[in-house]
């Protein structure tokens, strides 16, 4: 059994910053790219950010430059530093994470946090 247990939200006021993260935990044998997502309601949820197990990472572009993914692979924990809050980046945050494990036959299966409530408002 695998999961995703996500930290950091809150309420934050415009050009505020908070630091999310997700520790991935279980019979995990690797854990392949991780990122962060983000769904407003009634919207589709859209990808933020993801870091490879090499450290390479992706943004969307309208974080880029105020959004920060890292990870610590012996922790198995991804974080995402965010600076420079503006209110339409309040959302729900999720983490995901593709992850193999011996149940999975060692294939990489994507797994989802529980979500952590942003909220950028004065």
């Amino acid at each position: 059994q695998v999961q995703l247990v996500e930290s950091g939200g809150g309420l934050v006021q415009p050009g505020g910053a908070l630091r999310l993260s997700c520790a991935a935990s279980g019979s995990i044998f690797r854990v392949n790219v991780m990122g962060w997502y983000r769904q407003v309601p009634g919207k589709e949820r859209e990808l933020v950010a993801t870091i490879t197990s090499s450290g390479r990472t992706n943004y969307i572009d309208s974080v880029k430059g105020r959004f920060t993914i890292s990870r610590d692979n012996a922790k198995r924990t991804v974080y995402l530093q965010m600076n420079s809050l503006k209110p339409e980046d309040t959302a729900v945050y999720y983490c995901n994470a593709q992850i193999s494990t011996i149940a999975s036959g060692y294939r990489y299966l994507e797994h989802w946090g529980q979500g952590t409530l942003v909220t950028v408002s004065s």
